[in-house]
């Protein structure tokens, strides 16, 4: 599972990384501005590369943690069902073991989004290294794990969500879904992992925001979580929480398909 998920990841990753930088740009600017032209500023003042700036710290964030949420997810699945069959488990009991999962292997690997974050957000080409040196000169540990809470509730809302929902849906459309979805089939994964991608999306734009934020100014700024969540919509509104959405619903739309599709036939 560790080896199925790991390599799903890393292509899922590399495929959708443009669209997240422009999600960080979006997020972390106080101008509103458009995904178009913050791509094409992006590509016009940085090069085309520019775009998959971080893609070192995001391989390696995305296979240990999606890695690790999957070997995860079916023993804790299995924990809380005890002797009730997995086919017969609750829904609200999957969406909490996604959850869970999900939060546990993002507080582990924490440092490699902020390093993420820091490269994404600066229109200069930061070196991995010498971003990593300089948060933990400048913050110590807490530097590394700054964003951890919201990061934290953002991975177990998303994980909750394309887990357990796509476990749920991947059910529903087996057994009441058209002839093709059958149990295995590419279309059942395909329409179970595009409807746990947008649930994911919706639930988890607001604490991503402040994630993305106070990663990218790990090292730079010491405001803390509850400031930040006060001071944006007192400055920017609260329509500022959902500030990125269509790229985080793309990518996460995208990334999910990508992801599970590639797992399932690799596992």
């Amino acid at each position: 599972r560790f080896c199925a998920s790991a390599t799903a990841a890393g292509l899922a990753e590399s495929l959708t990384l443009p669209i997240d930088i422009t999600k960080v740009r979006l997020q972390t600017s106080a101008v509103a501005s458009g995904q178009l032209a913050i791509g094409r500023e992006i590509v016009a003042t940085e090069g085309v590369g520019a775009l998959w700036k971080g893609v070192v710290p995001a391989l390696f964030r995305q296979c240990s943690y999606t890695g690790l949420s999957l070997v995860l997810y079916e023993p804790v699945r299995n924990y809380i069902a005890g002797d009730v069959p997995a086919a017969e488990l609750p829904f609200w009991k999957r969406v909490l073991a996604g959850g869970t999962a999900g939060g546990l292997s993002i507080f582990a690997v924490n440092p490699t989004d902020v390093v993420k974050a820091r490269l994404q957000n600066s229109p200069e080409s930061l070196p991995v290294v010498g971003t990593l040196k300089q948060v933990w000169a400048r913050s110590g540990v807490s530097g590394l794990w700054a964003g951890w809470s919201p990061n934290v509730a953002r991975c177990f809302v998303g994980n909750a969500a394309e887990l357990g929902c796509y476990d749920q849906f991947k059910m529903m459309l087996s057994e009441h879904g058209p002839a093709a979805c059958t149990e295995g089939s590419a279309w059942t994964h395909l329409g179970a992992s595009t409807g746990a991608g947008f649930v994911s999306s919706v639930a988890s734009n607001p604490v991503d925001v402040l994630k993305t934020r106070l990663q990218a100014s790990a090292g730079l700024s010491d405001e803390g979580l509850f400031s930040l969540a006060m001071r944006i919509p007192r400055e920017e509104g609260f329509g500022a929480f959902y500030k990125g959405f269509w790229p985080l619903f793309q990518r996460k739309v995208t990334w999910t398909v990508i992801f599970f599709m590639a797992y399932e036939q690799l596992r």
